[in-house]
This record gives C-alpha cells, structure tokens and sequence, in this order.
C-alpha cells in the first residue's frame, strides 16, 4: 500500500470518525448493562454504595489497583469537585472504597467482589446485546482496540497533558486515560467485556485529547459546555482530532477501514 493510499484516511481523520461511532457502540452496550445491574447494586447497598467503582472499575478490579487523585480529578473534570467527594464519601461508609490521605483510592475486598460480579454481568449482557451473529466482528474489533491501547500507552502516541488539568489548570499530567489504562484483563475475561471496557478507555483517551485542546483554547471545564457549535468549537474539535490521533497511525489503511464498519456493523 503506498503513502498516497494512506493519505486518504489520516490518522486524525480516522480519529475523527471513530469517536462518535465508539460512543454509539459503548453507550448502547453502557445503557443496557447498567439497566441489568439493579438487582446487582441492591446486594452490595445501592447506587450509593457502588458509586464510581462502576467508572473506575478497569483499575480498581485490578489486584491493588489504584486511581490517584489527580486521575480521579480528570475522570471527573465536568462534574463539580465537593459532589464527587461526597459520593465517595457514601462508598467509603459503605466499606466498599479505600481512600487514602493523599487521595488515592483503592477498592475494598467487598468492593472488588461487586467489581468481579460486575465483569460477569457485563459478560452475559454483552453476549445479548452483541449477539453471537457477531462473534467474528467482535474478535477484530478486541483485537484492533488492543493495538489501540497498546499505542495510546506509550509516549509516541499518548496525548499531550500540558495544561488539561482539571478546570483548565496546568499539572494533571495523569490524565483520565492514564487512570483507568490499561484496562484489567483477567485470564479467559470473555470477549463482549473486553470490547466494552477497551472502548470505554479509548473514550477516555480522546476526552484527554479533547480537555488538552479546549485548555489550549482559554476554556475551562465549565466554559466549554457552553461554547455553541461555530468556528471556535470546530477549531476544538479538529485540534482534538490531531491530539487524539496517535493511536490510529499504528493500524495500516485496510485496519482503520475494518475498524469503522465493524463499529458501525454493532448494533446500538
């Protein structure tokens, strides 16, 4: 394949495309297992009691996984600040988080038995949502989503933090990428639970790229929200696409095709 064929699909332009269709695709397969979960979240004390293990779950399930506070700060960006401690609070009581002094949280052991009963329930919702028509689809898509993260984890192609802290402030150099990658990946984990939790890091590691390219801009986390579609939000979105592009310029022309109509093949 020559350089000229791969110009026609870039790796910001793949960026570009793949975003929106990863967010169908997880949000559909999100929706469902969180309207599956009832019944689960009831045994470990409710909503309140699980809180953002469920968000955090592809590092706290880990054996000693931890989220610092600076990842748990960029996870939550868009959220205020004294609410997500508050919620944490309520998982603390509930004995079903660990937060240290210095902030960093960990799960405790009936924390990750919720987390490990999670992982089973996303098995067999992914396994209904996705369906077996789609196995085939599902083993490139795991497989192309791995190089992705592979990528997206090392320097060449990790997004540049600098000044996309929280709240448009310098130093949360961690990110919220760098918080939940890579994803826990217990041996025999089944396939439907490694598509959705590769494709919920990946939306991370764009919203980094896109926080990265607003702080850029003058925006805050608040600012942002509100910047009505026009020129200087179309400037945002193409600046994230160059910060989030990295990982896509590892996959050859033939994979960044196969990627986007094997997304756009799942149904959501």
């Amino acid at each position: 394949m020559s350089a000229t064929d791969q110009l026609w699909l870039p790796g910001n332009r793949c960026a570009a495309l793949t975003a929106p269709a990863v967010d169908r695709v997880y949000r559909a397969a999100a929706a469902a297992a969180a309207a599956a979960s009832t019944e689960l979240q009831q045994r470990y004390g409710g909503p309140a009691a699980v809180g953002f293990l469920v968000d955090l779950r592809t590092r706290l399930a880990a054996p000693g996984g931890l989220v610092d506070a600076a990842g748990f700060a960029a996870v939550t960006r868009y959220h205020d600040p004294a609410s997500c401690q508050r919620v944490l609070d309520k998982q603390v009581a509930y004995g079903m988080v660990v937060r240290h002094p210095d902030g960093t949280l960990r799960a405790t052991e009936r924390g990750a038995a919720f987390l490990t009963d999670l992982y089973a329930l996303h098995a067999e919702v992914t396994a209904r949502v996705w369906g077996a028509e789609h196995a085939s689809r599902l083993a490139r898509l795991v497989e192309l989503t791995g190089r992705l993260l592979a990528a997206a984890c090392t320097g060449q192609a990790a997004v540049d933090l600098a000044g996309a802290g929280p709240g448009g402030d310098a130093a949360e150099e961690v990110g919220a990428f760098g918080a939940v990658a890579p994803p826990y990946e217990p041996e025999g984990t089944p396939v439907g639970v490694l598509l959705l939790n590769r494709l919920g890091v990946l939306r991370y590691h764009r919203a980094d790229a896109h926080a990265a390219a607003w702080t850029a801009a003058g925006h805050t986390a608040r600012s942002i929200v509100d910047l009505p579609p026009g020129p200087a939000r179309l400037a945002i979105e193409q600046e994230t696409d160059r910060r989030a592009a990295g990982p896509y310029e590892g996959l050859d022309p033939e994979q960044r095709v196969m990627l986007l109509a094997d997304l756009a093949a799942l149904p959501g």
